[in-house]
């Protein structure tokens, strides 16, 4: 899947560049990830210590089944970001589904149509890659995430289930 994915989107009237992200990204893909009101304390301070998100990083961009996109404006802000990840499977008579994860859109520019194109090319590259199912998990507390999923077509056909394991230094 690793290929250097690049293009564009048009949301809201603007033009965007999506592409693979690089360790560059790091501050600005911190930032998206902080714009957020469920997930924000988990990723203050972050600022200051990116070692953990840059080991993450590295491991990503290394491995070809998963790519973290970023989505850029015209001015060169990133605006948005994503992780695709195909997953190979013996279930389904062996499907290969593809995960989107850790979606988000900054507070600047949501309501505009860029997550629905985000997902909508995503979708479009999972049908390139011949995969046979895309799935995502969304933090239960985010009520107009799931209806903005459920309208793209998804279904909340799951119940998932985390367990927070300690870190071992």
């Amino acid at each position: 899947m690793k290929t250097a994915k690049r293009g564009s989107l048009w949301a809201g009237g603007q033009d965007y560049l999506l592409r693979e992200a690089k360790a560059a990204d790091l501050d600005q893909i911190i930032a998206l990830m902080a714009d957020d009101d469920i997930r924000r304390a988990g990723h203050q301070g972050a600022e200051e210590d990116t070692e953990q998100y840059l080991h993450a990083f590295n491991q990503i961009d290394a491995d070809p089944a998963h790519s973290l996109i970023v989505v850029e404006a015209q001015d060169g802000t990133l605006v948005g970001t994503m992780q695709l990840t195909i997953l190979p499977g013996l279930a389904r008579r062996g499907a290969t589904r593809m995960q989107i994860e850790a979606v988000r859109v900054t507070s600047a520019v949501r309501g505009r149509g860029l997550g629905t194109a985000m997902i909508r090319w995503a979708i479009s590259e999972a049908e390139n890659e011949n995969v046979q199912l895309v799935q995502m998990t969304s933090d239960a507390q985010r009520n107009d995430a799931h209806r903005f999923y459920e309208a793209l077509g998804f279904s909340a056909s799951h119940v998932g289930f985390k367990m927070r394991l300690p870190i071992n230094p």
